[in-house]
């Protein structure tokens, strides 16, 4: 005889209850939310690109910004380098007396330099036979005529000066001032004045017949 208790077998846990059912307004409600999470999401993908597409653009834009600003720099810069190579700067040796200059720049071989005079003392274009040079004869006896009593001033004059830059013809045109001093004729020549030259000044590189005249106006001796 088997004395052994009976195995008590365990109850089943209870079945959960049923979900119940969703009502068709619930569903609509569900599928909307889906709907508007995945349009997030979509939305947030798409500003991503966009913002990828501006930084790229901006990129792109300031790369081929500083390429352009190096080529101008450098195309000023051989700008630069080439007035500088053709800019000249006229200076004057004078004669013992001073009726007399010796035109000449050290930086290039002048050809010819043209000296323009105010009209007032009409006077036309003059230059040097035997080289670049100004004489006080051209102007001095029309520039005392004005005023017997000045005895000094600047004469304003245009110097165009040609020379050769290898094979190329070059031009250079500026107004520079002309130191004078005006005194008693030399011994063995009756009476009257004589002017002699002091210097000679670069005055204004821009120049043009309407600025030579003006600088006339400033400098011309009172009378």
């Amino acid at each position: 005889m088997n004395d052994e208790p009976p195995i008590e077998t365990p109850e089943p846990a209870p079945a959960a209850p049923p979900e119940p059912a969703m009502t068709p307004a619930q569903q609509a409600i569900e599928r909307a939310e889906a709907a508007a999470t995945r349009r997030r999401w979509i939305s947030l993908a798409e500003l991503v690109g966009v913002a990828g597409l501006i930084i790229a653009a901006i990129s792109l834009w300031m790369s081929w910004a500083d390429r352009r600003a190096d080529v101008a720099d450098k195309q000023a810069e051989q700008a630069s380098e080439s007035k500088t190579r053709t800019l000249v700067t006229i200076t004057g040796t004078l004669s013992h007396d001073g009726d007399s200059m010796a035109l000449a720049d050290p930086a290039h071989p002048l050809k010819d330099v043209e000296v323009a005079f105010p009209d007032a003392l009409g006077i036309a274009p003059q230059s040097g036979l035997l080289g670049p040079k100004i004489e006080s004869s051209w102007f001095g006896s029309a520039l005392l005529k004005l005023n017997d009593k000045v005895h000094q001033g600047r004469l304003p004059v245009m110097l165009t000066a040609t020379w050769w830059d290898g094979d190329v013809k070059r031009t250079d045109r500026a107004i520079y001032e002309i130191g004078w001093v005006a005194g008693s004729r030399s011994l063995g020549v009756l009476g009257g004045r004589e002017l002699h030259m002091r210097s000679l000044t670069l005055s204004d590189r821009n120049a043009t017949p309407a600025r030579l005249e003006a600088a006339w106006a400033r400098l011309k001796p009172a009378g």
